[in-house]
């Protein structure tokens, strides 16, 4: 979810909201669920139990495909045509091909007709229980009602999106797949508020090149083959109905792929004219490949004005949006003219919708121009229900600048169900070698993995806890979701551990951490490791998490950077360098020596002296074990000149005689705690 909202919320300035689970009856009643938020239902004449019908057509078709082995190429595509438009057909059309394919219940049992079941958990409100509610099928209805609130909230600016997470429920009829089919989940949705007659979107051009699989209602109906193109190509050829459509289906791509789903198991599937919903002109559904077949994970439906306009006609509340032009412009305005009498006669007590129907009808000239087409060629024309005939009304033209034109909304929501994405994100991550049946990876990319790093000592020593205490917390204060896995198991062992859920990085304190305040940062996929200053580890670890770097890149950054010279470990042996520009000056003179060489030389003469030393200064580090917090919850922060270094060391001395301790016996952990340079 953080790292959608980042793809999504963040990137795209998209206002976010959070609305009630419980939603009153009349909402849901307006916006059409109540009727038509239903799936078909068969239930088992004998035992009662319920079956989703469209689901056992399917189910019944892949397993006639399994029994008949030899069955003729046009004879299963014939099949796979039926199955795949499963969920369009009407109650009678499913009835007669439940009797075509003779399914029946368990053991045999005869089922009865299919019919309609509404999905809404419906619920009373108030100790009176006079107030219907429902449970929310959606989190889109919250977005909708408060449209007047978002909109004034981004200073009347057209066009915008609002975004919101929560929870959804449906009574599902027959629960299962794990995370597939669930009567509570997860969703995210997207409400991206337009002009109706004006549906581009002003970062399309970004994305246009984008290559898509897209399966659309032709191939569905007939090859069932799927088209890869672009999406500028899409919507210029009108496969796909408009730019903004396009965007979001693409944006949708880019983020599955980002969060480490395999492109090649991933399709747009248009929703056919029987199947598509009550509220959308064009729907595609992102479909990914699992072990259960195609799964619909995310739905992208251009719902156009219906939900602002069902629910504006309710509350008797103006939706309508204001959108400033460059320049005024001059537009035609229709007007109408009512014999009211003739009306009223006519319609009675229903005048004033009649009334009503026409005021709305002039909002738009192409449907005036219609309707008085109609009245001309036949006399009289049909208005909601209303016949109309000349008499009772005039329509008259004018022309009017503007300097704003006003509209009803459109919408383009993408709808993601979050816990199928993530089923089907487990699925494309598990790998198993193939020379290594034993070993188990979860492949999850950083960005999404739920422990990013791991840290572990190399052995059960009690000198390196330290250490891993420190490393553990660099990261957590960097950010970075991490744990320490400190058993008494093999070191081989434990990375195992951590590969089969995912962890992306393991972090090494060994023998050699103690000596130079180094560490090993070990890749899972790869397994390949790299050695790194304790000090670095917690930026290079949060650049991978969050894409800023590649391992390859991190990897090969270390390879080429020559490692500072060890420091030694008391104080009256610190170099600090400040005494040294008379011989600097004069090696300038000769030929100069380059960084790694300088390093190498120095190394070697102090390694000695620093061995003799090492043994006294880790028994002290061992003791002073509380001294090592105080020093690391010092702020830190880069040195540049010798003032600022020595302001540093006055600190971290004044910190350590707080503690009550020596500052010749703390020189070890100066030198471990901040890897000090010359």
């Amino acid at each position: 979810l953080e790292a959608w909202k980042r793809h999504f919320i963040l990137e795209e300035s998209m206002l976010e909201m959070e609305c009630t689970n419980l939603t009153p009856q009349n909402v849901l009643a307006t916006s059409g669920h109540v009727d038509k938020f239903t799936d078909m239902m068969v239930k088992d004449v004998e035992t009662g139990e319920c079956f989703r019908a469209d689901k056992m057509l399917e189910e019944e078709i892949d397993a006639l495909i399994e029994r008949t082995p030899d069955m003729p190429t046009d004879v299963k595509e014939g099949h796979l045509r039926i199955q795949r438009q499963a969920e369009n057909y009407s109650l009678e059309e499913i009835h007669k091909l439940f009797q075509q394919y003779e399914i029946k219940g368990i053991d045999g049992h005869e089922l009865s007709k299919p019919f309609d079941f509404n999905l809404m958990f419906e619920t009373k409100i108030g100790p009176e229980g006079t107030s219907v509610g429902y449970l929310r099928p959606e989190t889109a209805q919250g977005l909708f009602v408060n449209f007047k609130r978002l909109l004034a909230f981004n200073g009347q600016q057209m066009p915008f999106a609002a975004a919101q997470v929560g929870l959804g429920f449906r009574n599902e009829i027959a629960p299962r797949g794990g995370l597939l089919r669930v009567r509570e989940f997860c969703m995210a949705e997207i409400e991206h508020f337009l002009n109706p007659r004006d549906k581009k979107h002003p970062k399309f051009d970004r994305v246009k090149d984008k290559k898509l699989n897209l399966f659309d209602q032709e191939a569905q109906l007939g090859s069932g083959k799927l088209t890869l193109m672009t999406a500028g190509e899409a919507v210029e050829k009108r496969i796909i109905d408009n730019e903004t459509l396009a965007y979001f289906m693409t944006r949708t791509q880019l983020f599955l792929e980002k969060i480490g789903l395999d492109t090649g198991r991933l399709r747009f599937r248009q929703h056919l004219k029987t199947e598509m919903a009550h509220y959308a002109t064009d729907c595609w559904d992102m479909e990914i490949k699992t072990s259960y077949g195609w799964i619909e994970c995310v739905g992208h439906a251009d719902r156009s004005c219906y939900d602002l306009e069902v629910h504006g006609k309710a509350t008797n509340t103006s939706m309508l949006a204001a959108q400033l032009l460059d320049k005024p412009t001059t537009i035609e305005v229709v007007g109408v003219e009512f014999d009211r009498k003739t009306i009223g006669l006519t319609f009675k007590k229903q005048q004033k919708e009649v009334i009503s129907a026409l005021d709305e009808l002039t909002k738009s000239p192409e449907d005036v121009e219609d309707f008085q087409a109609r009245l001309s060629a036949q006399g009289s024309a049909d208005l909601k229900g209303f016949t109309i005939t000349p008499k009772m009304v005039k329509f008259t033209k004018s022309k009017k600048e503007v300097q704003e034109v006003k509209f009803l909304p459109s919408v383009i929501e993408p709808s993601f169900g979050i816990g199928r994405i993530l089923y089907a994100l487990m699925e494309h991550s598990f790998f198993q070698p193939p020379d290594d049946e034993q070993r188990v990876v979860m492949r999850f990319n950083p960005q999404v993995a739920p422990v990013k790093a791991c840290v572990y000592p190399l052995q059960g020593n009690a000198e390196f806890g330290p250490f891993v205490n420190r490393v553990a917390d660099l990261l957590t204060a960097a950010g970075v979701a991490n744990k320490v896995d400190s058993s008494g198991q093999a070191i081989g062992r434990r990375y195992a551990r951590s590969d089969e859920v995912g962890t992306s990085f393991g972090i090494t304190v060994d023998f050699d951490t103690l000596k130079d305040d180094t560490v090993t940062i070990r890749e899972r996929d790869t397994q390949a490791q790299i050695r790194v200053k304790i000090a670095e580890v917690p930026k290079i670890i949060r650049d991978l998490v969050s894409g800023f770097s590649t391992w390859d890149e991190v990897a090969t950054a270390q390879t080429d950077t020559p490692k500072p010279p060890v420091p030694p470990a008391d104080d009256d042996d610190i170099d600090l360098g400040f005494d040294d520009e008379e011989e600097e000056d004069k090696d300038a003179a000769t030929k100069p020596k380059s960084r790694a060489e300088q390093a190498k030389e120095l190394k070697a003469q102090r390694d000695k002296e620093l061995e003799e030393k090492k043994a006294a200064a880790l028994a002290r580090l061992a003791k002073k074990e509380a001294n090592q917090r105080s020093l690391c919850n010092l702020e830190i922060k880069p040195w540049e000149s010798e003032q600022d270094l020595m302001e540093l060391f006055a600190k971290i001395k004044r910190t350590v005689v707080m503690d009550g301790l020596k500052w010749s016996e703390n020189c070890a952990l100066v030198d471990v705690a901040f890897g000090i340079k010359k």
